[in-house]
C-alpha cells in the first residue's frame, strides 16, 4: 500500500498509537455540514475535550489540501467550521480526486472509517450513521456508510441511524452485509434524536469492557467488516418521537418539492428539521455526540488493555 505518502498523522496521535494508548477517531462532516458556525467549532473542540477527559486521544479526520489528516489542530478545526458547506463532502468515490487535486474534503462516516483504519485507529465516535433513505426502492439512495461498515474493521459508536431514514430497511441491509448492530444498554435501536424506534438490535451490551472484548474477538477471528454500536441519546435530551417524526415528514416533503437528492439530502433535512423544531434538534444533536464520544473513549481505553 502506498497510501502513507498521502497520510498525515498528527504527532500526538502517532505517539499514542505507537505507545499502545487509546485513540478515538472523529469525523469532520459534522463540523462543516452538520451544524452552523460557531456551534460547530465549539462542539468539535468540546468533543475532543470529552475524549481526553475519558482517557483517550482524539483524532479528528479530514482532508486538507489533498492530505489525509488523522488528527487536526484547533486552527484546522476553526478553518473547517468557518468554511462550512463550501468544503466538499468526501465519500469513498471522492478520495482519489481530492488528493490528486490537492483539495479539501469533509469526511463522512465512510471516509473517516477508511482514514482511521489507514492510521491504525480502531474506534470511531460520530452522531448517527447514514443508511437506506425513505423511498430507496425507487431512488436507490443508500448511504455508502453501510457498505463501508461491511468491509472496514472499525467500531463505529453512534446514536443509531438518523431518523430521517428508513430504519427497517437500514437494518435489513446491515444484516445482509453481516454487520452486527449492538445496542449499548438497550435492546431497541435508538433513532438519533429519540431513544426508541420500534426496531430491535442484534445484541445488547452493558459495559465498555464488553464492547471492547467483543471487538477484540472480531479482530482475532479475522472478520472483515466493522461493528456498529448504537448508544441512545441521554433521556433528558431526547425528543418526543411524534415531534421529530412530524418535523422529518415536513422536511422530506420540502426536500422532494425542491428536487434535492444525493449527498445534499441529509444536510438539507437536518438543517430544516432544526429550523422546524426551533433549534431543539440541534441541541439534541450536540448532546448525543458528547455522549458517544465519552463511550468511545472508555471503550478504546478498555480495548488497549486487552
Amino acid at each position: 500500500m502506498n497510501y502513507e505518502k498521502y497520510l498525515d498523522v498528527k504527532p500526538e496521535v502517532a505517539e499514542a498509537l505507537a505507545a499502545g494508548k487509546p485513540v478515538v477517531a472523529l469525523e469532520s462532516t459534522i463540523i462543516s455540514h452538520g451544524m452552523p458556525y460557531p456551534q460547530n467549532v465549539e462542539t468539535a473542540l468540546n468533543v475532543e475535550k470529552i475524549i481526553r477527559e475519558n482517557g483517550a486521544v482524539p483524532a479528528t479526520i479530514a482532508i486538507i489540501g489533498g492530505r489525509l489528516k488523522a488528527g487536526l489542530t484547533p486552527e484546522e478545526i476553526e478553518y473547517f467550521g468557518k468554511k462550512g458547506t463550501a468544503i466538499r463532502k468526501a465519500s469513498r468515490r471522492d478520495l482519489a480526486v481530492l488528493c490528486a487535486r490537492g483539495e479539501d474534503g469533509a469526511t463522512t462516516v465512510t471516509t473517516t472509517m477508511m482514514i482511521a483504519h489507514m492510521a491504525g485507529i480502531s474506534i470511531f465516535a460520530t452522531g448517527g450513521i447514514g443508511g437506506v433513505h425513505r423511498g430507496a426502492e425507487t431512488t436507490m439512495d443508500i448511504s455508502a456508510d453501510l457498505e463501508e461498515l461491511a468491509q472496514t474493521p472499525v467500531m463505529v459508536i453512534c446514536a443509531g441511524a438518523k431518523s430521517i431514514l428508513d430504519l427497517g430497511l437500514t437494518l435489513e441491509y446491515l444484516e445482509t452485509k453481516g454487520v452486527p448492530v449492538i445496542g449499548y444498554g438497550t435492546e431497541e435501536l435508538p433513532a438519533f434524536y429519540t431513544r426508541r424506534s420500534g426496531f430491535g438490535v442484534d445484541y445488547r451490551v452493558d459495559s465498555p469492557q464488553e464492547l471492547a472484548k467483543t471487538f477484540r474477538v472480531s479482530k482475532d477471528l479475522g472478520l472483515r467488516g466493522g461493528m456498529l454500536v448504537t448508544n441512545p441519546i441521554p433521556e433528558e435530551y431526547a425528543m418526543p418521537l411524534e415531534t421529530i417524526n412530524a418535523a422529518i415528514d415536513q422536511a422530506i416533503a420540502e426536500c422532494n418539492a425542491k428536487g434535492i437528492h444525493g449527498k445534499e439530502t441529509t444536510p438539507f433535512l437536518l438543517a430544516r428539521v432544526a429550523e422546524i423544531t426551533g433549534g431543539d434538534s440541534l441541541a439534541s444533536n450536540i448532546r448525543l455526540v458528547y455522549n458517544n464520544a465519552a463511550l468511545a473513549a472508555k471503550t478504546a481505553a478498555a480495548f488497549c488493555q486487552m
